[in-house]
């Protein structure tokens, strides 16, 4: 393998791991606040890619403005599937939560096709000429991508950082109990917890579709990918989920070169498996 070929893999890795980390921040919002893992998370990924294409066809709109119509979207389809199916079943055991996702990923999987069908789409149609740059050919899809994710997650640290519901957020991640004697809105938080998952895999949703096709299988076939990035980070810490999922998208990426492609979720497996004995916590040092 080349230099040349070594760096564009680091460049198509680091496209992957931005998917990857959109996908494994929400993962860890929603472990950090209400403590189970969201196997229906890859499923809201594709509804929400699926709700950016609706909109680029019938609005005529280019897929950065379709976005934010996806984000929200997504975002209030998850505060009703909170109120409606797992609000009922908070205060029960977190394999409960577990199973009830799975069931969700179900529904949502099957909405997609009896609305969209089980086809393929894509966003746009047509060849796109790569920029060509020191013999490294970069899509311009990607650089949407990239920075758009650098944006987002920016956007992200703002609100954890400076805002009073983001402050409220770390807090009840941290210690649940503490949050609500302190006096903490935990149902406002719960809400807001939704609200940002569902917008995140919205986002991540979208690239990958930019990336790929868009089919009803789209973002179930990297669940284990981003649950990887999620537990590899530290889970429960969204800035580990970054970090996790750019690795685990470089070393994907990487491991083509002497591997087949159809591998690359066992790659992001066994990486899990490696960080989990020598740091069962995570990079980060996650959620127990």
């Amino acid at each position: 393998m080349t230099i040349t070929d070594f760096l564009q893999l680091i460049i198509f890795g680091i496209v992957s791991g931005a998917i990857f980390a959109l996908g494994g921040i929400g993962i860890s919002v929603i472990f950090g606040i209400l403590r189970f893992a969201h196997l229906a998370h890859g499923d809201m990924m594709t509804f929400g890619a699926y709700l950016a294409l609706a909109a680029i066809t019938s609005l005529h709109l280019p897929v950065l403005a379709a976005l934010p119509i996806a984000m929200i979207g997504t975002a209030a389809a998850a505060i009703a599937i909170d109120y409606v199916f797992y609000r009922r079943f908070r205060q029960a055991r977190p394999v409960v939560l577990l199973i009830s996702s799975f069931g969700i990923a179900l529904v949502l999987r099957s909405a997609v096709q009896l609305i969209w069908g089980p086809g393929n789409y894509v966003y746009e149609s047509g060849i796109s000429i790569p920029y060509v740059i020191f013999d490294l050919r970069i899509k311009p899809d990607h650089l949407l991508i990239v920075a758009s994710t650098i944006a987002i997650i920016v956007a992200f640290h703002l609100f954890l950082t400076y805002t009073r519901l983001g402050k409220a957020m770390r807090a009840m991640s941290d210690d649940p109990d503490l949050a609500r004697v302190s006096g903490v809105d935990t149902e406002r938080v719960v809400v807001w917890t939704w609200a940002i998952g569902g917008a995140l895999a919205a986002a991540g949703g979208v690239f990958l579709a930019l990336d790929t096709q868009l089919n009803p299988l789209l973002c179930w076939n990297i669940l284990l990918p981003m649950f990887a990035a999620a537990i590899v980070g530290g889970i429960g810490r969204p800035y580990g989920a970054i970090a996790g999922g750019l690795l685990i998208g470089i070393v994907e990426e990487l491991s083509t070169s002497f591997i087949d492609p159809a591998y690359k979720p066992a790659v992001a497996f066994v990486i899990m498996v490696a960080v989990l004995l020598w740091r069962p916590t995570g990079i980060l040092k996650g959620t127990t």
